[in-house]
């Protein structure tokens, strides 16, 4: 069943061309993360990094500083301009779907494809709604094509995600609901 969820994510192999979309330490952090959902967290916060870096360097204090703290392992935020880092979110979407894909297609019933596929979509959804007043002042022919295709993967991602069953009910499970010995 998840192979045919994921079927709906393999967009056109025609990801960004031009640049990486990835930094090397963000590639090396994708490397080291082995486990689906974890490699995905990689990929979100790639995507944030560009978001950031689009709107320009945190000014306060706190933003600032952990900005500082995650250069040391993330490295600098990229740079580039407007069509490049929105074409960079859409690369790493691309990249991140692949992985979910790779993922599926080895084990199915893997549950982590569809925790890391809900984690993918709330971040799509976050940076297209964050995104979609800058979509208006488009300008040229690349920032367009950046924007369309940052489009195509978050629709692809959330069209997935839409058709996975209900998340299964977290208090099922905790260990604080036994019931208390009463003495």
């Amino acid at each position: 069943m998840a192979a045919v969820l994921i079927a709906g994510l393999s967009c056109a192999a025609s990801a960004y061309q031009g640049r990486e979309h990835l930094t090397p330490q963000e590639i090396d952090l994708v490397k080291d993360a082995q486990v689906l959902d974890k490699r995905i967290d990689i990929f979100i916060k790639a995507a944030d990094r560009r978001m950031i870096a689009l709107n320009g360097a945190a000014t306060d204090a706190t933003s600032a500083k952990q900005l500082k703290k995650d250069s040391e392992l993330w490295g600098e935020l990229p740079a580039g301009s407007r069509a490049e880092l929105i074409g960079d979110i859409a690369g790493i979407f691309d990249e991140a779907i692949t992985n979910i894909d790779d993922v599926s297609s080895h084990d199915e019933k893997n549950p982590l494809i569809a925790k890391a596929l809900r984690k993918l979509a709330a971040a799509a959804t976050r940076i297209v709604e964050q995104l979609k007043p800058a979509e208006t002042q488009a300008k040229g022919e690349a920032e367009l094509n950046s924007f369309d295709k940052l489009a195509e993967y978050a629709d692809s991602i959330l069209q997935a995600a839409n058709k996975l069953p209900p998340p299964p009910d977290k208090k099922s499970k905790t260990k604080s609901e036994k019931p208390k010995a009463t003495n």
